[in-house]
């Protein structure tokens, strides 16, 4: 471990013993809150950074070299590389090896806690209060979100990034070849039965017209965006959402509940069963990646796939490739189920990633520098700079009576497409502040030239108007330590189980009439009423007033 400076020690000592008042005690002279350059003289913070396939050099980049300039803050980069990069930040964080700000990694509520009760991540309270000009608009104008930043213990450790993405608030799709609906004279099915018959019709009609029993009405990948089958396909027969790590989870009446094993749930695997046995979805569904699922989605000379579950077409279709498929599918909306249930799992809480995208540590000399560094990034041109590049030239303020996505007067529009090796932009890596106005703001382009339209469309008129209220929805969670120690192997046991059950059953490898009583005796032995009753205490602790 290195020699921390004496600085360091104090900031941890403090932290340890439990106070809130961070002594700004820097060496360097700070501006006024709100004001650039952050400090006069240039001021070096070490960054802990994942690689972005996006971006060249972040030590060269555009947008830093501009940010600099703009804070008079100099960055020492550490860039790991993406694969494995989790793994190494762990190891650092266990021999105390900290790089003053780490910045862009996955760090979950929970971990933010845990290392900030020990001290290595700073409490950002007071900085909030003292310096956080962009971070109090951001809480005034995004809901929910600092209550969702808060730990138990009170203390804000670390900041997202901040992504009101619309259509990724009802990101459970599915997607249909609107050509070959055409083709066979059907329209875009509505119930969970008209569904098998387009289906059915895909496979015995030669929809893409070869003459050859070549297609795949339905298929699914594993590790995709909103990509598996137990999502879309069960949400008719009992409501279902893998959002904010409460997968299969219920709210009835502010009680927390489990959908797998409920009779609804047994009817939906039957549905997925009889589809299976008479060939309407792939097999291959239930272990390929994302990346086999675009290989059917983009395979050579002709279309093979009928239908795909994901949250948006990326996922099994390249968009804007010269092979046009992207173009060819259509969103399906909320199936009715035989039930009458027709509803879309919805997500307002989808406005970050993590909310650990940005960690001062213990071993940083000038929190207040590095904390101002960051909320700077929530100011709109400089999220602009850091998303899109250089202003006139990769992207641009609007002239009067452009219209935005959402069809209001537009703020901003993208001259060059998102996506490619750059050295302009950080590529959506650090922090940033895209509200759904900014967002939706974007001039729209003419439908079917810009998929962000396509998204906001289908989402605002297939998936919003059927969404789950807000009064039932289980928002993201926060465990104290023990409870997250209780939580950490009955979570993974539960859901491997339903998981590994639901394939099984779907397949046939298990009878589901025969065995769904010792499926929910399993589930019981495993431990779900003190699962659910864990989940009950957070959810009363944090959100119930």
């Amino acid at each position: 471990m290195k020699t921390l400076r004496v600085l360091t020690v104090l900031c941890l000592v403090v932290v340890v013993l439990g106070t809130m008042n961070i002594a700004f005690a820097a060496k360097v002279k700070v501006t006024p809150a709100g004001e650039f350059p952050i400090v006069e003289e240039p001021v070096t913070l070490k960054v802990l950074m994942k690689s972005n396939q996006f971006v060249e050099d972040f030590a060269t980049n555009e947008f830093t070299e501009w940010f600099e300039e703009k804070t008079n803050v100099k960055i020492d980069w550490q860039v790991l590389p993406k694969t494995g990069a989790e793994e190494k930040l762990n190891l650092m964080l266990a021999t105390g090896d900290l790089p003053d700000v780490i910045l862009t990694f996955k760090v979950t509520s929970t971990q933010l806690m845990l290392y900030g009760m020990q001290g290595m991540f700073l409490p950002l309270n007071d900085m909030i209060d003292e310096y956080g000009v962009e971070t109090k608009r951001v809480f005034a104008e995004t809901e929910w979100l600092e209550k969702m930043l808060t730990a138990p213990d009170g203390n804000i450790y670390g900041l997202p990034s901040i992504n009101e993405c619309y259509h990724c608030f009802y990101s459970q799709k599915m997607w249909i070849n609107q050509k070959w609906l055409d083709t066979l004279g059907l329209d875009i099915p509505q119930t969970t039965e008209e569904f098998y018959q387009v289906l059915k019709a895909f496979k015995e009609q030669d929809p893409n017209g070869n003459g050859k029993p070549d297609e795949i009405p339905l298929a699914a990948a594993t590790d995709g965006w909103m990509t598996q089958v137990d999502g879309f396909l069960m949400s008719p027969f009992i409501y279902t959402n893998h959002f904010n790590n409460n997968d299969y989870l219920l709210l009835n009446d502010g009680k927390i509940d489990f959908a797998p094993n409920k009779p609804e749930w047994k009817e939906g695997i039957q549905y997925l069963r009889k589809l299976y046995e008479d060939g309407l979805i792939s097999d291959q569904s239930f272990t390929q990646t994302r990346k086999q699922l675009k290989q059917m989605g983009e395979n050579p000379d002709i279309e093979i796939l009928g239908a795909a579950i994901a949250g948006a077409p990326g996922n099994f279709v390249q968009p804007y490739a010269e092979s046009g498929r992207w173009l060819l599918y259509t969103a399906v909306p909320p199936l009715e189920g035989p039930g009458g249930l027709r509803e879309t799992p919805y997500n307002p809480f989808a406005i970050q990633e993590s909310p650990g995208r940005f960690i001062i540590t213990s071993a940083c000399e000038n929190p207040e520098v590095a904390f101002r560094w960051a909320e700077a990034m929530y100011d709109q041109e400089v999220t602009l700079r850091s998303i899109a590049g250089v202003a006139g030239r990769d992207w641009d303020w609007v002239e009067e009576g452009e219209i935005g996505i959402n069809g209001e007067p537009a703020i901003w529009k993208r001259l060059l497409k998102f996506g490619q090796l750059q050295n302009a932009n950080w590529s959506q890596a650090g922090i940033s502040y895209r509200s759904n106005a900014l967002r939706l703001g974007e001039v729209s382009g003419r439908t079917g030239e810009n998929l962000e339209t396509i998204l906001y469309e289908d989402t605002k008129n297939k998936y919003e108007p059927y969404a789950r209220s807000l009064e039932q929805l289980i928002p993201p969670l926060t465990f104290t330590e023990d409870q997250s120690m209780e939580l950490s192997e009955m979570t993974t046991t539960i859901n491997d189980y339903v998981l590994e059950m639901f394939a099984r059953f779907i397949v046939g490898e298990v009878d589901i009439d025969k065995d769904w009583d010792e499926y929910v005796e399993t589930l019981d032995a495993m431990g779900l009423a003190r699962f659910l009753e864990i989940q009950q205490e957070a959810y009363d602790s944090q959100w119930v007033e």
